[in-house]
């Protein structure tokens, strides 16, 4: 529903982080400064969610979009059909965001997934990840330096060469952009579930949709960084709360 001011609300997956001796739920306040200078109103989702259905499915029905942030953890791998033990993983956030992709897809709700919510929406498509991507051989760096500012570490880092056609060149145009790269996990296999958005100079993806949804988008770097201060960004975020306020639209006049 389109809520107070005709602001959407925007649900905002949270991550497993210990604090002091207390394990707590956070997200980090740059993707709530997205949504909210988009003009959306951000709404904290919870791990319980993705374990009591009838919580999760009333949730649902007062979002109007959902947007799955980055991470400092990996989803764990059984998930893509690899074994062994992966650190940093969050088995409760992996258990949350595999149903609210699901919910999206069948609610057509808009959904937008940055960087492990690239990759989760990727994973649940039928699709497989590279684990260490600077381990193959087969692309250039895309891990951040950590040792930089963060400004740095968030700067342009290579091109991504949108797909003709498709929703991210519609919301960007379809020549190349520069975008930022602080990951060290990425793409090994796209399922039959997902379309090709944009591509790395490497060949690596860098963005999907879903077919068949108004908006469905995932992308590999970091558009909440400074998201008003940069063109692709602000289109991205922008474009996800119109389709938010389209979709809440639709549903009042059912």
């Amino acid at each position: 529903m389109v809520h107070i001011f005709n602001k959407p609300w925007v649900g905002v997956i949270l991550c497993r982080q210990q604090l002091g001796p207390h394990p707590g739920l956070v997200v980090q306040q740059k993707y709530l400064d997205a949504i909210v200078a988009a003009g959306a109103v951000p709404v904290p989702l919870v791990h319980q969610l993705g374990e009591d259905e009838q919580a999760l499915a009333a949730m649902l029905a007062r979002l109007d979009g959902i947007v799955l942030t980055g991470s400092y953890s990996n989803m764990e791998p059984h998930h893509y059909g690899e074994t062994g033990e992966e650190p940093h993983t969050d088995a409760g956030r992996d258990r949350l965001s595999l149903q609210l992709i699901a919910a999206a897809q069948t609610m057509k709700l808009p959904l937008f997934g940055i960087c492990r919510g690239f990759q989760e929406m990727v994973v649940a498509s039928g699709g497989r990840l590279h684990r260490r991507l600077h381990e193959t051989g087969l692309f250039a760096e895309h891990r951040e330096n950590k040792e930089l500012p963060l400004e740095m570490q968030y700067a342009p880092a290579h091109d991504i060469q949108p797909v003709a056609g498709g929703l991210l060149a519609q919301l960007a145009g379809e020549g190349v952009q520069q975008v930022n790269s602080l990951h060290m996990q990425g793409v090994k296999a796209l399922g039959p579930g997902v379309r090709m958005e944009a591509t790395a100079p490497d060949g690596l993806v860098e963005a999907i949709s879903l077919p068949d949804h108004p908006f469905a988008l995932g992308v590999q770097w970091h558009p909440e960084w400074h998201s008003r201060d940069n063109a692709l960004s602000r289109a991205l975020f922008d474009g996800l709360v119109a389709a938010c306020r389209d979709h809440a639209r639709a549903r009042e006049a059912v």
